[in-house]
């Protein structure tokens, strides 16, 4: 305010930047707790859905499909890490990526 800038601006460009780093900070295993938690759900509520066929494949020894799925939800959960990470670069000035 110092500056002569209004309390909204203030608001938005220095302190919401500066408080988001750490609500990204705990996206990325959030997000990894909500994908693997969607398997106990769509198990005890009976959804349709890739973690029920996931929790039926473990129960009949499915093994190329529990691999398959693995890797998919690994995979979803690296690129979510991936966002959070380049994220970072945009709410924080001092990380630079090159």
């Amino acid at each position: 305010r110092a500056k002569g800038l209004s309390e909204r601006v203030v608001m938005l460009h220095h302190a919401l930047k500066n408080a988001l780093i750490p609500v990204t900070t705990v996206l990325g295993p959030i997000f990894a707790i909500i994908i693997t938690g969607s398997m106990i759900v769509e198990q005890i509520f009976a959804i349709p859905g890739i973690g029920k066929y996931f929790v039926t494949s473990v129960m009949n020894r499915d093994y190329p499909v529990i691999m398959g799925i693995t890797l998919f939800f690994g995979a979803l959960i690296v690129i979510a890490n991936l966002v959070v990470d380049i994220t970072y670069g945009f709410l924080d000035p001092r990380i630079r990526y090159e």
